[in-house]
């Protein structure tokens, strides 16, 4: 009797603990969120793998299936403009000026003087079942308010996460699940004479579909530095599919129903479709979404040349073996070429493996990564072939990530916010956060939050930047759960409720 009772009580302790156990995984799988940040991440949803399944086998010149797998995943973007566009710099278009390529943008109808507010109108692409939308950073500059309307007649408010005007890219955000959305495809693959599906609101006509062909690859128009920008990458996809105003920021897909390029521009003297246009193809797009949800912004890598294409003459002049890759002109003194020993009159062949004949294309190769990263660059000197590896780094000539800074408008209700240092991320083990960086009286502070208090997550959701989640803030209402972390490490969680009108 006394081993049976022994027993039993020896049974009880382990089936506890087997239960404490099995309890301690199921918080940890159910409750601690995911980490690490990347659109390819969020690309991989069984609802996606099972509309992308009804494609195959894809009929030859039936286009229907990828057009029922596009078109919800294609918004229409409404922006609310602060100023009369006369008066707002890039975004005053002047109707007589030829060829501008970005006049297709504004809407049918558009008052270029009408003073006060003004609308305009634009497309955008859903890149994840959680809300993100890319577009074109044209299509919503200078905006006061941003409104998404949906394939199915649903509107939305959106928050604008990041912009990155080098490329011309912008993302939005806006509060809704289980969104129909386009797997990324892979841009480098893509052909001249491959078929392109376009998709957008050209004069307001939602959900338009074009067919063309891609009429050619890596074209720089020296548009978007035109407008200003020094850094500015342009290794545009040139496509036939006829785009109009409205079209800008929408859809290049192939027949696999795949995104490789955003809608950017056509070249017009009228503003309307006149035979070919451009966009920004899906690979670029995909390290710009990543920096600016996981840094703020974006990492713009340098290699710190000055460079030539290569044509008959300037071979001859040079002794050049053959006109493959593209000519070292000159140095940056200091820069990432000259560190590491690349020199005037070399010849760049590669990056990272891929071959690069055109200065728009060593743009957009180079543009794929960040500062601090090693890359091989492959490089002929006179007869000799030589593989040197090269640290890129950013405009202020360091190997380091370049957090985006606060301003006055990364503030709510007495809390004051800056986007969290790298190193502060690395050392609480997250990938995202916003750092409380002074805080005064109101709600947050009365639940005990304090200065130095890494947000992490709202409501389950990482927070990926101060400005973002502002925004966030001042869109909610109610009860809400604010995740994070102490400067010491310690995790803490909060609960409070808004008011149901925001504050400043």
């Amino acid at each position: 009797m006394k081993l049976f009772v022994e027993n039993k009580k020896l049974f009880s302790f382990f089936f506890a603990g087997l239960l404490g156990g099995v309890a301690s995984l199921w918080a940890y799988f159910a409750l601690v969120p995911k980490q690490n940040w990347s659109i390819d991440e969020k690309q991989n949803t069984a609802g996606q793998q099972a509309r992308y399944a009804s494609l195959s086998p894809i009929p030859a010149f039936d286009f229907t299936g990828v057009c029922e797998i596009a078109n919800p995943a294609v918004v229409h973007i409404i922006s609310t403009l602060k100023k009369p566009v006369g008066t707002m710099g890039n975004n005053g278009r002047n109707r007589q000026m030829p060829m501008d390529p970005f006049e297709f943008f504004y809407g049918p109808g558009f008052e270029y003087q009408k003073p006060g507010p003004q609308e305009a109108s634009g497309s955008g692409v859903i890149l994840s079942e959680d809300g993100f939308i890319v577009t074109n950073n044209h299509v919503i500059d200078g905006a006061s308010k941003i409104v998404i309307v949906l394939n199915d007649k649903r509107s939305y408010e959106a928050e604008l996460v990041g912009t990155d005007p080098n490329t011309d890219i912008a993302l939005l955000r806006i509060s809704e699940k289980s969104l129909p959305f386009l797997k990324l495809g892979n841009s480098d693959a893509v052909k001249v004479g491959q078929w392109v599906i376009a998709v957008g609101n050209p004069f307001n006509l939602n959900s338009t579909v074009t067919l063309g062909i891609v009429s050619a690859m890596g074209r720089n128009i020296d548009l978007i530095r035109s407008k200003g920008n020094n850094y500015a990458i342009e290794n545009f996809i040139q496509t036939d599919a006829a785009i109009n105003p409205g079209n800008s920021g929408g859809a290049l897909v192939n027949v696999a129903g795949e995104l490789i390029g955003i809608n950017t521009a056509i070249a017009s003297e009228t503003g309307s479709y006149a035979g070919y246009g451009f966009a920004v193809p899906v690979n670029l797009l995909k390290k710009v979404v990543n920096d600016i949800m996981n840094f703020g912004k974006v990492q713009r890598a340098l290699l710190g040349v000055s460079i030539r294409e290569i044509s008959q003459e300037l071979a001859q002049e040079n002794g050049l073996a053959d006109l493959k890759g593209v000519f070292v002109a000159d140095l940056v003194q200091g820069g990432a070429a000259d560190k590491s020993g690349i020199k005037q009159g070399d010849v760049i062949l590669k990056v990272a493996g891929t071959e690069v004949n055109t200065s728009s294309r060593l743009q957009e190769e180079v543009g794929k990564y960040r500062p601090g990263d090693k890359v091989i660059i492959n490089i002929r000197r006179k007869k000799t072939l030589l593989d040197i590896e090269t640290i890129l780094l950013n405009a202020d000539g360091k190997a380091k990530i370049d957090m985006a800074s606060a301003d006055e408008t990364d503030a709510y209700l007495g809390m004051n916010l800056v986007n969290a240092s790298r190193e502060e991320k690395v050392a609480l083990g997250i990938k995202s956060g916003v750092k409380v960086k002074d805080i005064g009286k109101g709600i947050f502070k009365d639940v005990g939050i304090s200065n130095g208090f890494v947000i992490a997550f709202i409501n389950n959701e990482p927070v990926y930047s101060a400005k973002a989640l502002v925004t966030q803030l001042k869109s909610m209402t109610g009860a809400i759960i604010i995740e994070g972390y102490t400067a010491s490490g310690v995790e803490q969680v909060f609960a409070l409720k808004l008011p149901k009108k925001s504050q400043d």
